[in-house]
């Protein structure tokens, strides 16, 4: 009950004229497979059953003007224009040849489009799915009262009736499973580029747009999985900061500062390969992620980075200058959440500023 109250609350975009891309090709191609239909069964009549019926030609040319309905309108006179078709066929043959010519089925194909059709309402498929239904009850009850049209031909040409069941049943599969597999890799398109677009935006959310480095929320997932993988393994985590980076940005524009923190983040990826993770941490901070190493061990690390930014030229237009970076440094003892692990790590940082910079503390 849930489900079905669930299907009937959703809602649905607005239907406009244009017939969408995959709902065309469903329509051109199933009513270019009936229109080619019609024509074999105009064709085929006086040779099974001895008989001219023009019935087939009126539909096949009720085809061709679904054609156009396909390039000029939309799903709603497109999917009513092509439920004619297949009811008008159904009822005819139910009515010329019995319910055993198997044309029935084709209602079973029309509810593919109605359900599938993005644009109609709940309530609407609803109605259609119970007119279908009744549709196909109505014709079977009339045909176990009433004879059909030929009933005289059936009877007489009895494997006439077997070749024209077996066409209508060849015709009904192919047709859905033509429509079936258009919508279906429609289905399978669209959800491959919202899985692509989803991981773009996942990854975009958890990177730095200037630097490219993760930022601070991607790195916080990192380290809580390492935790969760790895509940016995030491690790260590750092912050740096850029010392006196406003004067940077004050000196030589906001440009130069920009082209400091890529050209340091080059220096940091290089250094990090097999060593750790860096993220940008905000503003002119860093963070890093040591995985199983110890104070003394990361603290090594880092006084070596610390030494490899000091020695880092810098060329911004016409000036050239160098930085320093202070590190705090703290170990994860097991028992403390993350939250204060870096916290402690950040007190460690402003021990070292107030005390100098240009040092790493641990």
């Amino acid at each position: 009950m849930k489900f079905l109250l669930n299907f009937l609350r959703q809602d649905v975009p607005k239907a406009g004229k244009e017939l969408p891309l995959y709902f065309r090709r469903a329509f051109i191609a199933s009513e270019g497979m009936l229109v080619v239909y019609f024509l074999l069964c105009f064709g085929i009549y006086p040779i099974i059953y001895h008989v001219w019926e023009w019935i087939p030609l009126l539909f096949a040319a009720c085809g061709c003007g679904c054609f156009w309905l396909a390039k000029h309108e939309g799903a709603r006179w497109n999917l009513v224009a092509f439920a004619a078709l297949c009811m008008g066929w159904v009822f005819w043959n139910v009515y010329a040849f019995g319910w055993s010519s198997g044309v029935q089925h084709f209602l079973t194909l029309l509810l593919i489009f109605v359900f599938f059709n993005i644009y109609g309402k709940p309530v609407h498929k609803v109605i259609w799915f119970f007119v279908i239904l009744a549709s196909r009850v109505l014709l079977f009850s009339w045909s176990q009262r009433h004879d059909a049209v030929y009933a005289e031909l059936l009877f007489q040409y009895k494997d006439a009736n077997t070749i024209y069941q077996t066409l209508n049943t060849v015709v009904f599969f192919l047709m859905i499973s033509v429509a079936c597999i258009i919508f279906s890799t429609s289905i399978q398109d669209t959800e491959r580029q919202l899985r692509l677009r989803n991981q773009t935006l996942y990854k975009e959310a958890g990177t730095d747009p200037l630097t490219g480095l993760p930022n601070r929320r991607a790195m916080i997932e990192k380290i809580e999985g390492f935790l969760k993988e790895n509940k016995d393994v030491p690790f260590s985590v750092a912050i740096a900061d850029i010392d006196f980076f406003k004067k940077v940005n004050d000196t030589y524009g906001h440009n130069c500062g920009d082209y400091t923190l890529v050209k340091l983040t080059e220096l940091f990826t290089e250094h990090a390969v097999g060593r750790y993770s860096v993220c940008r941490w905000g503003g002119e901070e860093f963070c890093f992620f040591i995985p199983e190493k110890n104070l003394d061990e990361a603290g090594v690390i880092m006084m070596d980075l610390g030494f490899a930014v000091e020695q880092m030229k810098l060329k911004f237009e016409d000036h050239e200058f160098g930085i320093t970076i202070t590190i705090g440094v703290e170990e994860y003892d097991f028992l403390s959440p993350l939250e204060d692990l870096l916290k402690s790590a950040d007190e460690k940082l402003y021990m070292g500023k107030n005390s100098g910079r240009n040092k790493v503390v641990v």
